[in-house]
């Protein structure tokens, strides 16, 4: 029903056979066919294809998919290519600058080689309507992500778990391993962003973990 193509169709093997996700499935199916839906179909479970379980290093958790033409395909906060970075982006990557001096600004905001390093761009819900934020919210989606957020705070290899804003630090409850690092901010929204997302560190005390964990850090560069 739901392949990957890697270790995460045995982590997650039976969840997809469980009354709430089988309900979750008939409404997208009816979404899909009568409504514009974002992302594309096929791009839905990006976050889990482009980094496997094992390969997980860090975790940004966002709300729902961006609801504007083009934008979302499957990684939270990203776009692709061609498509305008959104100004939460903007502030991720001013933030990124002044911490690590890393320059992303004026390229793009698809944010894949994150993902391919390590980083799982997890959105809570992974579906939304076209011009309606929020639109499917409750339908069963967070059962599953809060399922894969529990899955990865057993593995115990540390993991560095980024919640920026309440909705994401509402999940720190789910991570419970001690070995593990939660770094928590303000939203980088611009309404929020100046109340504790600037001046964050994230990016730099991300790798500061890795590096005394042994484990390689992450190049926050998003390439050309």
């Amino acid at each position: 029903m739901v392949n990957f193509g890697n270790s995460w169709d045995k982590v997650m093997e039976g969840e997809f056979d469980k009354p709430y996700y089988l309900e979750l499935r008939q409404f997208l199916i009816n979404e899909y066919r009568t409504r514009t839906i974002y992302p594309n179909m096929y791009d839905i479970f990006n976050a889990m294809k482009y980094t496997p379980y094992e390969k997980v290093r860090a975790v940004i958790i966002g709300q729902d998919p961006y609801h504007g033409e083009g934008q979302a395909h499957g990684l939270c906060f990203s776009v692709k290519k061609g498509v305008a970075p959104p100004p939460s982006l903007q502030n991720i990557f001013k933030e990124i600058k002044n911490d690590t001096g890393i320059d992303n600004l004026g390229k793009h905001g698809q944010l894949t080689k994150w993902a391919e390093s390590g980083v799982l761009l997890l959105n809570a819900v992974l579906t939304v309507q076209a011009g309606n934020a929020g639109s499917h919210r409750g339908k069963g989606w967070e059962i599953l992500t809060d399922r894969i957020i529990e899955k990865l705070n057993e593995r115990p290899e540390p993991i560095v778990f980024i919640l920026w804003g309440a909705f994401a630090k509402s999940k720190q409850a789910l991570i419970t391993g001690s070995h593990h690092c939660v770094l928590t901010a303000a939203h980088p929204s611009p309404l929020s962003a100046y109340n504790g997302f600037f001046g964050c560190r994230h990016f730099s005390r991300t790798n500061e973990f890795l590096r005394s964990k042994g484990l390689p850090e992450i190049d926050w560069s998003i390439g050309d």
